[in-house]
């Protein structure tokens, strides 16, 4: 007897129509006449997007002028990015994501950056910070035992979650969240990374593995960075990325604050913020995090302290009015309105709404059949 087995993929009806329901709220339109008209109506708030892309701008041209490439790449650049920002349907993923793409650009030109206009390096501020603050250096303390098996513990949150926990909650927001929850965690994400590259390029400061290797010696730029604990991982796989990724690295000295410690924070508060129901999971994540970045001799506890604390001023300064007491509705909830035949979630609009991803358009996500929980 012969018979024919099918396998499905079967998929919950919830995840479902969530995936289905932002897809819908994608706005589908690729003429450039129309962000034009956006942009002359959109109304600024003066400092929170005034004064934010005025510095955008500066640090884009800053780079730009320091990259040592092409003119024809510069131009690229800009065009490139011009182009998208005036297409609606790219510009509602590349304009939330600005903040970021400018973080990326500026820290890759700051290898760039003359010795001679760079500031001091501080070698012992940050251990004699940690010693006076906390009684004792703790990350000294935290590195003097290692083994392969914490050497992998902590390898994953530090080597691989937190490259790519930036794309996954993007991910969960993007299809679980609200409209213009996107276009806010483009921007509160973009600015603490970069606004921590800023300071770490004013207030240059080596970590813990400099302290390890070469003692309280001053330091100079052309000494090269190092992957601190790092290296064992490479060992382990019998590889050399993190040694020549962290050797090459366009601000090696660039420890305080972590912006692993701040990426980590900003994913918590914005998974706790809008998912709620599983907080003790993330925030026990947070906790590995910074341990491994102690133990893998790349930030003392202060480093941390600090960008824990730069994550929780861009949060709260970019949180938008409308998402301070909200939690993501889910796709069968009553304020999302459901289509009876299909019984998946309606358009909002039906070029999908302006607002939905980060468009031009007013934070009138409520105005389109969405009405955000708690208000009025």
């Amino acid at each position: 007897m012969s018979f024919s087995s099918t396998i499905r993929l079967r998929i919950p009806p919830n995840l479902r129509a969530s995936v289905l329901g932002a897809v819908n709220r994608l706005e589908i339109n690729f003429d450039p006449r129309v962000s034009v008209q956006r942009v002359k109506r959109y109304q600024f708030n003066f400092w929170k997007e005034t004064v934010p892309y005025a510095l955008l701008t500066f640090l884009a041209l800053f780079s730009l002028a320091v990259m040592a490439h092409p003119l024809w790449f510069k131009l690229f650049l800009i065009t490139a990015y011009t182009t998208l920002v005036l297409i609606p349907f790219s510009s509602q993923f590349v304009l939330p994501a600005t903040p970021i793409f400018s973080w990326l650009l500026f820290y890759y030109s700051c290898q760039f950056i003359p010795a001679a206009y760079r500031p001091h390096i501080w070698v012992s501020v940050l251990p004699t910070l940690e010693s006076v603050l906390y009684g004792a250096n703790i990350s000294d303390i935290l590195t003097r035992y290692t083994n392969p098996a914490l050497d992998i513990l902590a390898w994953i949150p530090y080597g691989i979650l937190h490259f790519a926990l930036p794309f996954i909650v993007a991910a969960c927001l993007f299809v679980f969240g609200p409209p213009g929850v996107v276009k806010f965690w483009g921007t509160a994400f973009g600015y603490l990374n970069l606004f921590g590259v800023i300071i770490q390029v004013l207030f240059p400061c080596a970590p813990p593995w400099y302290e390890l290797r070469e003692g309280l010696v001053p330091a100079n730029y052309g000494m090269r960075g190092s992957p601190g604990g790092l290296a064992r991982i490479d060992a382990i796989f019998h590889s050399n990325g993190y040694t020549v990724t962290f050797s090459g690295a366009p601000v090696p000295f660039g420890a305080f604050p972590s912006l692993h410690a701040g990426c980590s924070t900003m994913e918590a508060l914005f998974l706790s913020h809008f998912f709620p129901q599983y907080t003790p999971f993330y925030w026990s994540y947070i906790f590995v995090l910074y341990w491994s970045t102690m133990y893998l001799t790349h930030h003392y506890l202060i480093d941390l302290v600090a960008g824990g604390s730069l994550a929780v001023v861009c949060f709260y300064y970019f949180l938008p009015a409308e998402f301070k007491f909200i939690n993501a509705p889910t796709p069968t909830s009553p304020s999302l309105s459901m289509d009876a035949e299909s019984g998946l979630p309606k358009s909002l609009n039906a070029n999908g709404h302006p607002n939905g991803y980060g468009g031009w358009e007013g934070d009138d996500a409520d105005e389109e059949g969405y009405e955000l929980p708690g208000r009025p």
